[in-house]
């Protein structure tokens, strides 16, 4: 269904889907791993391309389509290629666009299983990386060596919520002929469109915003032009990391709602954040709607919004941060973000507890930092809840 002209509230409803052979009003499940050909010149006609159709479930699934191009077309993108997981999603991306002796440049707060993949796994077959604050232009443009192909940004970075200028990191790197990929996870395509800012590639982890339920995981490749898509294609059909057509419906299902669920939890978030900046107990906090962020400017250009991810450090440092931990019973003591649920952890405690301090603080993670991920309950019960909890600091 072509839907190019749609706004994007229509788009989430009628992007991608079609009519079925019954009418069905729903995107129906096709829960096959394989597809019945009519007849040997059938079979023959598809696989070499002549004919359009299905196969195997792990090379297209019409249930698997219908999720791609729509969120293809909410990225303003080519196609779509949807995977079992995130990482599912940025390892296909490695393995496509690096080979043996190139270097990639990537931000240096990045979702931690991004950067442990590449330097644990992909470094054994010779593929180099560097971090940084990707943010600093002069930083990023003295980082580039002859053999970089590939700059990949977070942006809002996980969990400092630093962001980075797509725009400007895209100008410098395709003057050294450098691929731009964005892991747009963050904001979702409600509120950042990196292909309309110079990226080549964006990817979700659809377990977050996107699908908003916390009851799947997934991920989602989205190419800006056919010879990348293909690319890009091909790697996750040989590596198998496909997406499951019931994990298709059930994101189909959720990112239907995605604009109502991050309206709601970015107005709490902007609450919520006021309210953070004026507690005692409080040292610093970092949202994007706060005027004393320090990159409000850039959000206001490059966001439509300024989502609902909060970070925030404790004048208590590691201890204030478990105590809090211990007493929020609102919000649920979790990994992962996006969801309904608000959720809040503690980097130092947990997901970075194995990370060495050293490098902790080069990404700004502090042993005080708190993230906090903004459902859509009572902006009033989540303020009480942090209340409560903060209260029970000996700052």
């Amino acid at each position: 269904m072509k839907t190019k002209k749609l706004g994007f509230n229509s788009k989430l409803i009628h992007a991608g889907t079609y009519r079925d052979e019954f009418g069905s009003a729903v995107t129906p499940i096709y829960q096959t791993s394989t597809f019945s050909f009519k007849n040997a010149q059938h079979g023959a006609d598809l696989f070499s391309g002549k004919e359009k159709g299905y196969i195997y479930t792990r090379i297209g699934n019409p249930t698997i389509d219908v999720l791609e191009n729509k969120i293809a077309e909410l990225e303003n993108g080519y196609r779509g290629i949807a995977l079992a997981s995130g990482m599912a999603a940025v390892s296909t991306v490695y393995m496509s666009l690096l080979k043996q002796g190139d270097h990639m440049i990537s931000t240096g707060a990045v979702y931690g299983p991004s950067r442990g993949v590449m330097e644990t796994h992909f470094s054994k077959f010779g593929v180099e990386s560097t971090y940084i604050d990707t943010s600093d232009t002069e930083l990023l443009e003295k980082s580039v060596r002859p053999n970089t192909k590939l700059l990949y940004i977070e942006t809002p970075a996980n969990p400092t919520i630093r962001l980075t200028d797509i725009r400007k990191a895209s100008e410098i790197a395709h003057r050294h002929n450098i691929l731009v990929c964005v892991d747009n996870t963050f904001c979702s395509p409600y509120l950042q469109k990196p292909l309309d800012l110079g990226a080549d590639v964006v990817l979700h982890s659809l377990t977050k915003f996107i699908n908003g339920h916390a009851d799947i995981v997934g991920g989602i490749i989205v190419a800006k032009d056919p010879d990348l898509y293909n690319i890009i294609r091909k790697t996750m059909i040989y590596m198998g990391g496909n997406m499951d057509p019931h994990q298709a419906f059930m994101v189909i299902r959720g990112v239907k709602t995605l604009s109502l669920r991050i309206d709601k939890a970015q107005a709490s978030a902007m609450r919520i954040a006021e309210y953070l900046e004026n507690n005692p107990k409080v040292e610093w906090i970092k949202y994007p709607g706060l005027e004393s962020f320090e990159q409000n400017e850039l959000a206001k250009t490059q966001m439509s919004g300024f989502g609902s991810m909060i970070s925030f450090g404790l004048k208590g440092g590691y201890e204030a941060g478990k105590t809090l931990m211990d007493n929020v019973h609102l919000a649920t003591l979790a990994v992962s973000l996006g969801g309904v649920e608000t959720l809040i952890q503690h980097p130092a405690s947990m997901t970075h507890a194995g990370v060495s301090k050293e490098d902790k603080l080069a990404a700004h993670i502090t042993d005080g930092l708190v993230r906090y991920s903004v459902g859509i309950e009572d902006a009033e019960d989540l303020i009480h809840d942090l209340e409560n909890a903060l209260n029970k600091i000996n700052a």
